[in-house]
């Protein structure tokens, strides 16, 4: 029998061994001993683990702190509720056309200011249903749609996604940007608490409906109302509702003005969520007919919008930088835009695309239409696009020729050419043989503009455009004569106005003053000091007769308007575009068709649709004017007089010219009794100068490969 040892007595060593072999520890187990276990002790894992729950708890304790001293400044220093409901976001500024009249405002419009009972019950059921369907159950960040956007973007393997509730889009709205930075989203969470700290739910969803931002310049629901549905926002619908509150996800894209397709279909989705969450009976949905809403027709969405958002690029450079409200009085004559308007969509071939530009003499816009449709496209083509001129480039060749000594009497030959392996083609492949320069650029003949082109030099053509206002890069290639350099409509308008200007520049404006609603004048446009002399008049009048002859006999015939009209046609290969610019009495207008994506358009030619465009808008646009005859004739410079460049009669009586070489050449047209050159009666049709003595087919009629 085993003695116990008493506690506290003394155990000798053959009891300790005795004990130790007892346990299972001897010598004969083969197991080591277990070291004696210290009260209190913990596994090395569970000694961090221990030690990181402390250190969460710590920093999140930190951080909630840092949160509620944060939230606490905000509220602190946030505007009172009057404050924020009487303050505006934004700019506005509202244009005039020359007579005063307000054509176009632009930026925020504001409603009437509705409190929370005047706002029908369906716009907030509809704004919460499908912006944060758990608004009245937050603080004003809800932790479970954040939880649920994190665990969808890990799930999918995606971005995080957009988890903004009501109160943090009007915190956005009212005190930060919209950028997505880490430090935006945090004061935005910080911001948004304080707001529901300081206000109640129903004030901040007031704010909010008041306030957000709906696309058009529409800030809150009355304003979105009365823009799209002509109506106070008190008399909602739930089809209405349903179309303002789907707006907010994407303004633009959802607008009904742009896209009625994709409005209606977001306002569906609107609705369904409406009836998910409760706010419509089930079935509800179904018996909604969002298509019948009837939309208010957006006046403002016309082409005047193409001017005003061309003057609104100018503003950045006229003004210094402000954010007062301004009145902007412009140079559009209301009038003629619209005439502008009727005359592209009456004549735009289909599928094409037209704009439209006229100058006043001083280059004062009248009118500017960038597109067929602003809607549809808000793209301004008569400022932006840049396309080849075709033939109404020949305005710069002829001018560099009759600048180095060329008249419009002087004869050419339409004949086969090639410059640099480059060899111009005629539209019939056939040639006419000797013309004088008149009728070459009448019938705009592509051989004897290459001639010409060659004689003066591609640079000094490319120099001339450069003169009169062309912007955009220019080739020197010798096909350059062609039009084939990409030119902008309204620098084309510019030049045509300078000839008609007898050769002083023009630069167009569309603003002559602004204002702020105080009275304040900010700019005024004042006439340029000095016009420049881009040409000798003798020069001037010699394009301006052959613009006019091209017109009166040649390749823009319909353009003519019952007085005198100078201009020139021009298309572009495969009728890829068609132009016609001209002037008359005091108006140049400058026209081009085409499509976006230069695609070719049937039976698309200067000399048609944009000829017929051009009559059309001049015939209202001149009709109050006074005719003005063009000045063709002026004195020639002394240079030009020489003895080689005069007429020389001979003892017979008879007329002769001499060339440059000295040799004689028999007068060509009628003659008159003295047996002179009668100049009195010139021939006025291609068919007149060239007859068919044979009655056969004679000579080819002029053309090109462009007009």
């Amino acid at each position: 029998m085993s003695r116990r040892r008493s506690i506290g007595s003394k155990a000798t060593p053959r009891e300790l061994v005795r004990e130790r072999d007892s346990a299972g520890g001897g010598r004969g187990s083969g197991r080591p001993p277990k070291p004696p276990r210290v009260r209190g002790e913990r596994s090395f894992f569970g000694r961090w683990f221990r030690r990181l729950m402390l250190a969460g708890l710590a920093v999140g304790a930190i951080g909630a702190l840092a949160l509620a001293i944060s939230v606490f400044v905000a509220v602190s220093n946030l505007p009172s509720y009057s404050e924020l409901r009487n303050s505006q976001v934004g700019q506005t500024i509202v244009i005039r056309a020359r007579d005063g009249a307000e054509i176009v405002s632009i930026g925020p419009s504001y409603g009437q200011w509705l409190s929370s009972g005047e706002i029908p019950q369906v716009m907030k059921d509809a704004m919460i249903s499908v912006e944060d369907r758990r608004y009245y159950y937050h603080f004003g960040v809800d932790p479970i749609g954040l939880a649920r956007a994190l665990f969808i973007s890990l799930r999918d393997d995606e971005g995080a996604r957009a988890t903004s509730t009501i109160t943090q889009q009007l915190a956005r709205n009212l005190f930060l940007n919209s950028n997505r930075s880490l430090d935006r989203k945090l004061r935005e969470a910080v911001l948004a608490m304080a707001l529901e700290w300081k206000f109640s739910k129903e004030q901040v969803l007031e704010l909010y409906l008041n306030k957000v931002y709906f696309g058009g310049g529409a800030h809150g629901i009355d304003s979105a109302s009365r823009k799209f549905f002509s109506h106070s926002a008190r008399d909602l619908t739930l089809g209405e509702a349903a179309i303002i509150a789907g707006l907010v996800k994407a303004p633009s894209r959802y607008s009904p003005t742009a896209d009625l397709d994709a409005a209606v279909a977001r306002a569906n989705v609107v609705i369904g969520q409406m009836e998910k969450y409760g706010a419509l009976a089930p079935g509800a949905a179904n018996r909604v007919d969002v298509s019948a809403v009837k939309l208010r027709p957006d006046a403002g969405q016309n082409s005047v919008r193409y001017f005003t958002d061309w003057v609104l690029v100018q503003l950045e450079e006229l003004l210094p930088e402000t954010g007062e409200p301004l009145e902007v009085w412009t140079t559009l004559d209301v009038g003629l835009q619209q005439a502008a308007t009727t005359s592209l969509r009456a004549n735009s071939p289909r599928g094409a695309q037209g704009a439209l530009v006229s100058l006043d003499r001083d280059g004062a816009v009248l009118a500017l239409v960038g597109g067929t449709d602003y809607v549809e496209s808000n793209y301004n083509r008569a400022v932006n696009a840049t396309r080849q001129p075709g033939s109404a480039w020949k305005l710069f060749v002829y001018l560099a020729a009759l600048e180095a000594g060329y008249k419009p009497a002087d004869q050419v030959v339409d004949e086969p050419v090639t410059f640099e392996g480059w060899s111009p083609r005629n539209s019939t492949g056939e040639y006419a043989g000797p013309i004088d320069v008149r009728t070459a650029f009448a019938y705009s003949i592509n051989t004897v503009a290459a001639q010409l082109g060659n004689d003066v030099g591609y640079s000094s053509v490319a120099g001339m455009a450069r003169r009169f206002g062309i912007s955009t890069p220019i080739d020197t290639v010798p096909s350059m004569v062609l039009g084939t350099s990409d030119v902008r409509l309204i620098d084309m308008v510019r030049s045509f106005a300078a000839v008609q200007a007898q050769g002083l520049s023009v630069e167009p404006y569309g603003v002559t003053r602004v204002a702020t609603v105080d009275g304040e004048i900010l700019y005024e446009h004042r006439p340029a000091g000095q016009q420049y002399r881009l040409v000798p008049p003798h020069v001037a009048a010699g394009i301006t007769d052959l613009l006019q002859t091209a017109v009166s006999t040649g390749t823009g015939r319909a353009a003519q308007i019952g007085r005198p009209v100078a201009g020139k046609t021009g298309t572009t290969t495969s009728n890829k575009d068609g132009w016609f610019l001209g002037f008359s009495s005091g108006v140049t207008t400058g026209v081009w068709m085409g499509r976006d994506d230069a695609r070719a358009v049937p039976g698309l030619q200067g000399g048609r649709a944009p000829a017929r465009a051009f009559a059309d808008f001049m015939r209202v646009a001149v009709k109050d004017r006074p005719v003005e005859p063009f000045q063709t004739e002026a004195q020639l410079p002394e240079w030009m007089l020489e003895p080689e460049a005069e007429l020389y009669e001979d003892p017979s009586g008879e007329y002769y010219y001499i060339d440059e070489q000295g040799n004689l050449i028999e007068p060509t047209g009628p003659i008159d009794q003295r047996g002179r050159p009668d100049f009195e009666n010139q021939p006025e049709t291609f068919e007149e100068a060239f007859p068919d003595p044979a009655g056969a087919a004679g000579p080819a009629r002029p053309g090109g490969s462009s007009e």
